[in-house]
């Protein structure tokens, strides 16, 4: 909110530079805000699928979990009035890059009640697959 007044003030002021600096921080500020959003459903979207393929099943728990998270990033990335995205498809698979890492940490403690150390759920699933697979399900 302090923003939006110092750039009303600016703006009376007739000092455009100083007002144009404050609209692209708060740009920046929305654009993160929305990755990190986007980030959030991502690792549980991940988690859920890492569990589908390391116990080789599902449940319907899971497979609403998964279809909610992919209809929050849908709608979170969309840009409502002028359409489009937010983010690439590019910038896209390094969000869930980085989630993956908190996703696996997640799966450890849940996959086959917490048989696998981390580093045996990667041994046992590919990262690509379950990227490419999130991704394409958010298509």
């Amino acid at each position: 909110m302090e923003e939006i007044l110092n750039l009303k003030s600016l703006l009376l002021q007739g000092n455009i530079t100083e007002a144009l600096a404050i609209v692209e921080e708060l740009e920046e500020m929305s654009r993160e805000d929305k990755i990190n959003n986007i980030r959030s459903y991502a690792k549980v979207l991940l988690l859920h699928l890492i569990k589908q393929k390391a116990e080789d099943r599902t449940t319907r728990s899971w497979d609403v979990s998964i279809r909610n998270c992919v209809r929050e990033i849908q709608l979170k990335n969309k840009r409502r009035k002028s359409g489009g995205s937010y983010l690439t498809s590019e910038e896209l698979r390094l969000v869930f890059e980085e989630a993956y890492p908190s996703a696996l940490d997640n799966a450890s403690l849940e996959v086959e009640e917490g048989r696998y150390e981390v580093e045996d759920l990667e041994s046992k699933i590919d990262q690509n697959v379950i990227i490419n697979h999130a991704l394409n399900l958010i298509a």
